[in-house]
């Protein structure tokens, strides 16, 4: 579990970003982090994932409280965290080289195995020995990705992944997400696009400097507006569940990105 109890952070001249967040998050969940830009979103994730350490407050990853320098490696070991721009989180040329790098540094063993287990969770193991230039933004953060699985995490962070990448991408991206929770991993991510949004099990919604909001997925139709009020853009497939609901046609938000969500209205619309 990770535990934020009363964080707040601020940088050296601003006054705080966060203030008084306290939050649980369990194994095994997919959370959602969305609001606003500038209410904080990318500081709250660097916070669980131990990058920045929180003026005042603790979290705690486990039984690791982040603040803690002799625990750093392990606190490296149990969660990773997962960049927009792919190209900002790669070092080495080659992909093998790559994902070593953070196996020699964290001293963890059994390198070549972990490197082609972790390859082959992203469906890219036939690229182990490939220049990293050659690839598409894509399959680079699916390279990022599986550098984080080698090191065995128990969680991972990831902020706005698929920003950058193209629609078959973003897919793929959905579907090694969804691998992961039935894995057992826990899944942090912030982002603004509701195909995410709907692979959550929480959604954590950011404003005026605290967690505002924590909505279950089941609960996102009735509070479509605060969505919006995060410069979300909510499709018209929710309105179309929306009007199918006032007809008391009810369909369930599973782990489903839009396309998946377009098919079962059509199944339960020709029922």
């Amino acid at each position: 579990m990770i535990k934020l109890e009363n964080v707040y952070y601020k940088y050296k001249t601003e006054k705080n970003i966060l203030e008084d967040i306290n939050l649980e998050i369990y194994e095994g969940e997919i959370i959602s982090i969305i609001g606003k830009n500038g209410t904080g979103k990318s500081t709250l994730l660097n916070l669980m994932a131990g990058i920045i350490k929180p003026n005042k407050g603790n979290i705690i990853v486990d039984n690791i409280n982040t603040k803690s320098k002799k625990d750093f490696i392990e606190l490296r070991k149990k969660i990773g965290i997962l960049f927009q721009n792919p190209d900002n989180q790669i070092l080495f040329p080659k992909v093998y080289e790559e994902m070593e790098f953070a196996l020699k540094n964290l001293d963890i063993s059994n390198r070549e195995q972990r490197i082609e287990e972790a390859l082959k969770m992203v469906n890219m193991e036939e690229l182990k020995q490939e220049e990293i230039y050659e690839l598409s933004l894509g399959q680079k953060q699916r390279i990022n990705i599986a550098s984080i699985l080698a090191i065995k995490p128990k969680y991972i962070a990831f902020d706005e992944p698929t920003t950058m990448i193209d629609s078959k991408e973003k897919e793929k991206i959905y579907n090694i997400m969804k691998t992961l929770k039935k894995e057992g991993y826990t899944i942090i991510f912030i982002t603004n696009n509701v195909s995410e949004i709907l692979l959550a099990d929480r959604i954590f919604i950011l404003e005026n400097k605290q967690v505002k909001y924590i909505l279950k997925k089941e609960e996102i139709i009735e509070n479509i507006k605060l969505l919006e009020e995060c410069d979300i853009k909510v499709p018209e497939l929710i309105e179309i569940i929306l009007k199918l609901k006032e007809n008391n046609i009810n369909i369930k938000l599973e782990e489903w990105t839009i396309t998946e969500m377009i098919n079962e209205i059509v199944k339960v619309c020709k029922k």
